[in-house]
């Protein structure tokens, strides 16, 4: 590990719970129901600390069957977590939304691991999975919201070329937010955290545009898949 990064104790790792609990006890104050939020947290934390291990592992082995089992795994997860909002319509949509999330994620995760970066060996674990964690979890949100939305505003009675478009329009709002803010209101995760490790902002500029490209890519990839898969089976207009 580069010198320059600090270690956290995990005592002052404590500390940045204190925000979180503040907005807990707002939450739980205004009556919101804090048991949503508590879960989140517990889980985040539990989860990361989790993974931590399971990736010490992983990229120990190096492993094809490793790496593809990983991802796969990520997959699966990606598409369920992605239909939460929808409740009892999950089992029906989930095959519709592993192959809009695969296609999409698959798609812009080769272009930038091979046509890119040009990785030896292909399936070097240490940049396959951060890589695809980052766009399966991006293409998550956006086809979760697409996914909401459409169905909305079919319940609502629109058509579907009219709720495919404005879901596919509200869905990319937070992705197209994300790039007019970058470099002006925010400085986004991994270019941070290579500024910090002593990675000059050039070179970390040049990945960050890299993962920007990535996220906005295989969510659009990904959002669009789905709502296509939506289409009637018959009577509908070509879209």
């Amino acid at each position: 590990m580069n010198e320059t990064v600090q270690v956290i104790p995990l005592t002052r790792l404590a500390l940045a719970l204190i925000p979180v609990c503040v907005v807990l006890a707002i939450i739980h104050r205004w009556s919101l129901g804090t048991r949503a939020g508590l879960v989140a947290v517990l889980r985040m934390v539990t989860q990361l600390l989790l993974v931590g291990y399971v990736l010490t592992f992983v990229f120990g082995s190096n492993s094809v069957a490793v790496v593809l089992s990983v991802a796969s795994i990520m997959l699966a997860a990606a598409g369920w977590i992605a239909l939460r909002p929808l409740g009892d319509e999950r089992g029906a949509e989930y095959p519709k939304v592993l192959i809009a999330i695969g296609v999409g994620a698959l798609t812009v995760l080769l272009t930038a691991t091979q046509g890119v970066l040009t990785l030896s060996p292909w399936h070097d674990v240490s940049v396959v999975i951060p890589l695809a964690g980052i766009v399966l979890a991006n293409s998550m949100n956006t086809v979760s919201l697409a996914a909401e939305r459409f169905r909305a505003e079919r319940q609502r009675g629109a058509g579907y070329l009219d709720a495919r478009h404005i879901a596919m329009s509200t869905a990319l709002i937070p992705m197209t937010n994300s790039l007019l803010a970058v470099g002006l209101v925010s400085l986004p995760g991994m270019m941070t955290g290579q500024i910090l490790s002593g990675v000059a902002p050039l070179i970390a500029v040049r990945y960050q545009i890299l993962v920007m490209c990535m996220i906005f890519g295989s969510a659009g990839l990904a959002t669009s898949c789905y709502l296509v898969l939506q289409r009637p089976a018959a009577g509908a207009t070509t879209p």
